[in-house]
């Protein structure tokens, strides 16, 4: 008798299983495309500044600026998702950070530095949606599951972001014929999969897992009577895991954009090639998401706390071999950038499992946003602080300061870890 109620309230809805397949199916296609296209301003943003002002100081700018832009995306993506929807939120910000990879190229073409930067700025709105998707692979995920749903949107960045560095040489040649300078040819490749991944989500992100997961919710109230305990003890955690969650990845995002900003100048500045510099970005953005689905299965199994200190020692890891890589070795770079991305990449599928598991359903979308500012701010901020940092001292100084600061995961994740 008791179940008849729920039965016929549900009867309608999507069956969630059914619908999370396909959503994911969707948001892999997505990230593909977007993989490809921030890896653009990874790889030659930094050089693109560098040879339009002729500094290197300055050269740690144009990641500030899009991670900047980031974060406002962030704040928008979250509030559009909260309000309407994943599919409308996510959809708008890639075609944002389409429009500016076109800024970019126009600016490369008319030698306006001042153009270059406010484009750079709208174009980070592709890597805030880049990564705002994991959170929706999670909205209809098990609890015990969640780490791998966003372990498998992650990964699936995979194969765009490492494919896009190593299309500058050719995308260069191409934008050439076009009148195009040589730096600013993969802007081209990432305005199109912008483009592309905006309208793959508009057409086919149905249903928006978002609104199911609403739905679903509003669908079980009719049972609440019978299970009072379950959403109290979900919500008192609920701000203690924010903060851990969002420290987590904030200091990771500082770690790794402030050394990987630097690496491709710091290869140029020892005789390295285009090629080569975008071979070790590839590399390092392959690291960054094609653990994903082993780290989620280890969050899963082990826990958040454990894969989070994880995430510190291998930052530390990577910021000595970085230190100690000599300037002529790209194969030892390259290991560094691979241990600067897992270590990025434990510590973002850790800390999206923490803040996932700990927010509440109805503000969920805003709380993600928000914490996805404090990302991007520190994003930008180690972007900023990298190529003046370089400029007053040396590459391996920042290597070894950014390891030196992935440490403080340690104290945070074993506080949390006692009081509980």
């Amino acid at each position: 008798m008791t179940s008849a109620a729920p039965t016929s309230t549900t009867a309608s809805i999507p069956d969630p299983a059914q619908a999370q397949r396909r959503i994911l199916r969707v948001l892999v296609a997505s990230q593909v495309l977007s993989g490809a296209g921030l890896a653009a301003g990874v790889t030659v943003g930094a050089l693109l500044a560098q040879d339009m002002l002729g500094s290197t100081s300055l050269a740690g700018l144009p990641s500030a600026l899009f991670t900047a832009g980031s974060a406002l995306t962030a704040v928008t993506v979250g509030r559009i998702s909260q309000a309407r929807g994943r599919r409308p939120g996510l959809a708008a910000g890639y075609l944002t950070g389409a429009i500016g990879s076109a800024g970019v190229i126009t600016a490369a073409v008319l030698g306006s530095p001042a153009l270059l930067f406010i484009a750079l700025f709208v174009y980070g709105a592709g890597t805030a949606t880049n990564l705002q998707a994991r959170y929706a692979g999670a909205d209809l995920a098990a609890p015990g599951h969640r780490a791998r749903a966003v372990s498998t949107v992650l990964v699936a960045t995979t194969l765009g972001g490492v494919a896009g560095p190593n299309l500058a040489a050719p995308a260069g040649g191409f934008a050439e014929t076009l009148g195009i300078p040589h730096l600013a040819g993969l802007f081209v490749v990432s305005g199109s999969a912008y483009a592309l991944a905006a309208l793959v989500l508009a057409l086919w992100l149905r249903p928006d897992p978002l609104l199911l997961a609403r739905t679903l919710a509003r669908a079980e109230e009719a049972d609440a009577t019978a299970h009072p305990a379950a959403d109290p003890a979900d919500t008192g955690e609920g701000r203690g895991g924010v903060v851990l969650g969002a420290l987590v990845m904030v200091l990771t995002q500082l770690v790794m954009v402030a050394v990987m900003t630097m690496t491709p100048v710091h290869m140029h500045d020892h005789g390295h090639s285009t090629a080569a510099s975008g071979l070790v970005i590839g590399i390092h953005i392959g690291a960054m998401y094609l653990p994903s689905p082993l780290t989620g299965w280890l969050v899963d199994r082990y826990g958040r706390m454990k894969i989070a200190a994880a995430s510190g020692i291998t930052l530390l890891a990577a910021g000595i071999l970085a230190a100690a890589a000599p300037g002529d070795s790209v194969a030892l770079l390259a290991l560094a950038l691979a241990l600067l991305g897992l270590g990025w990449n434990f510590g973002l599928v850790s800390g999206t499992a923490i803040i996932t598991d700990t927010v509440p359903l109805a503000t969920r979308a805003k709380t993600q946003g928000l914490v996805d500012v404090s990302i991007a701010i520190a994003g930008a901020t180690g972007g900023m602080a990298s190529g003046i940092m370089v400029a007053a001292t040396s590459y391996p100084a920042l290597a070894l300061t950014g390891g030196a600061l992935s440490l403080a995961l340690l104290p945070a994740v074993a506080a949390t870890a006692y009081r509980r």
